[in-house]
């Protein structure tokens, strides 16, 4: 049997989540089903994320372990193949990028040692209809620099209980931020980008701490809040959960 490492893009528009969950259509659901059909053997996908509904991905990945001879260099272009087969009601929303043949043993979540993610808004008085399931459009002008005074306060190892959502699984809620920032971007100040990576991350955390600094933007908490609601320890101290569709899952490090 044979290990691959898949990188996945993909455009969450039209899917629950990363997840396969049974009567839901999901990324690695269809991935599996159509891959499955096309060369006739069982796929099951492991994945690095479980990405939630209408969340995007640059860089997500995925274990296969298979039998399939496809030499590694031509997975991508093979696969991709597959997954546009109009016959199987092609998908051309998910496109495989990169495959890599690791040791036995190698799994896409467990080995991770980190992730980035991006958040994308347009803050614009004049709402782009055609970028609303890819941005978080807010009208009211944002204050970056309050924004970014407050992100220190959110870098390190902390209990972050109060950027997860309900419902999230058992466990520790201690996580560890390598860098966290926010920028305009030059060739579009409309644009702002949140770029966050970290050890691993909660349910729902990088919409909730993009949320809250939102609400720092919009002068409705002071940068130095931050410091205060991470020690609360307290989701109801935290601000909003931001629209999934400015999400992005931008690279997976081992």
């Amino acid at each position: 049997m044979r290990n691959i490492l898949l990188t996945i893009k993909y455009d969450g528009s039209g899917y629950h989540g990363w997840a396969r969950q049974p009567g839901l259509k999901t990324v690695c659901g269809r991935m599996e089903e159509v891959l499955g059909a096309y060369f006739k053997i069982p796929v099951e996908l492991s994945g690095a994320s479980r990405t939630d509904a209408g969340v995007h991905a640059y860089g997500q990945r995925a274990t296969l372990i298979t039998e399939l001879g496809v030499p590694v260099e031509k997975i991508p272009r093979v696969f991709n193949t597959a997954l546009a087969d109009d016959r199987l009601e092609g998908l051309s929303d998910i496109e495989v990028t990169a495959a890599a043949e690791m040791p036995e043993g190698f799994h896409a979540r467990f080995d991770s040692k980190g992730k980035r993610y991006i958040y994308r808004i347009r803050n614009s008085s004049a709402p782009d209809i055609f970028l609303k399931r890819y941005r978080w459009q807010i009208t009211t002008p944002l204050d970056i620099d309050s924004m970014r005074a407050a992100c220190p306060f959110v870098v390190g190892e902390h209990d972050f209980a109060c950027f997860q959502s309900a419902g999230s699984p058992a466990g520790s809620t201690v996580r560890e931020i390598y860098s966290l920032d926010i920028k305009r971007r030059e060739d579009d100040p409309d644009e702002i980008e949140l770029t966050i990576e970290g050890s691993a991350f909660l349910y729902n955390m990088v919409r909730i701490i993009t949320g809250t600094l939102v609400e720092t933007g919009l002068g409705k908490r002071a940068p130095e809040d931050m410091e205060r609601v991470i020690a609360s320890k307290d989701r109801a101290n935290a601000g909003i959960v931001a629209p999934a569709g400015g999400l992005w899952l931008d690279e997976v490090f081992y």
